[in-house]
């Protein structure tokens, strides 16, 4: 009983470090961003490319009040996994960074810079006691001096740059995915049809346009982009990804 105790007191205290080393709130947290819908960023010779799967609970929901991606600043896009609510305070912070940025130095903020900004301010919900980590995910991608970027943010406040990556639900079969048809070189538009592949590949290799979003930041045109629903559903169609099934049932609890 003693055992059971102790361990129920790593469990629930943030700031306690089980005897092997672990913070049990913080991958706590990681299991609540796999059960949200799956995002996708990829990184291409002349831009960044977000993807999300953003599929309704019900058909009376509206697509357009589904948060998946965002805009934090003209030349930079988030797309998000997990708890909405907390991606949604991340995504306010992340903003009010850009702009502070833009205020005091005149430029735009880097994407690195502003990455690991916002994963200083989530590593100290790590470490202080009577709060909680937060249980979301984020994909931080845009355009740094001229140079296109990609970092994802972890509940525990580490940030990792990456070429191609997922978060949400099925993350490991859509690296592997990833892993195996993604080439360095690829320009956007084949990356955005690489983004939609990948979302199929958890979704009975099916999309629907309304399901789905994606945004762009090229180089040239260095500025936060959502791409139409119909030009969605015309690379769906290409790519023979069109779902003819209009179910767009969504059994995660933890996104919307």
């Amino acid at each position: 009983m003693q055992g059971q105790s102790q361990q129920q007191a790593y469990d629930r205290g943030i700031t306690i470090f089980s005897p092997d080393g672990r913070l049990y709130q913080v991958e706590y947290a990681r299991e609540a961003v796999k059960r949200g819908t799956a995002s996708v960023g990829i990184r291409a010779e002349d831009g960044v490319v977000l993807a999300a799967d953003k599929r309704a609970r019900s058909p009376l929901m509206e697509p357009e009040s589904i948060e998946k991606l965002h805009k934090a600043d003209d030349h930079v896009g988030v797309a998000s996994a997990g708890h909405v609510a907390d991606a949604r305070q991340l995504i306010d912070f992340a903003r009010r960074q850009a702009q502070i940025n833009q205020l005091r130095y005149g430029e735009p903020v880097g994407i690195e810079t502003l990455t690991k900004n916002i994963t200083d301010h989530i590593q100290q919900y790590t470490q202080v006691g009577g709060a909680r980590p937060f249980g979301v995910a984020l994909i931080v991608g845009g355009i740094e001096n001229g140079e296109p970027r990609l970092f994802e943010t972890d509940p525990s406040g580490t940030p990792y740059e990456w070429q191609a990556l997922s978060i949400g639900s099925d993350r490991s079969d859509l690296r592997d995915y990833l892993e195996a048809e993604y080439e360095e070189g690829i320009t956007t538009d084949e990356a955005v049809g690489l983004a939609l592949d990948t979302l199929a590949q958890s979704n009975d290799g099916e999309l629907s346009p309304d399901g789905v979003g994606v945004a762009t930041i090229t180089v040239d045109e260095p500025e936060y982009t959502e791409r139409p629903a119909d030009e969605i559903e015309s690379i769906l169609d290409e790519r023979d990804l069109l779902a003819t099934d209009e179910d767009e049932t969504d059994d995660a609890e933890s996104d919307e």
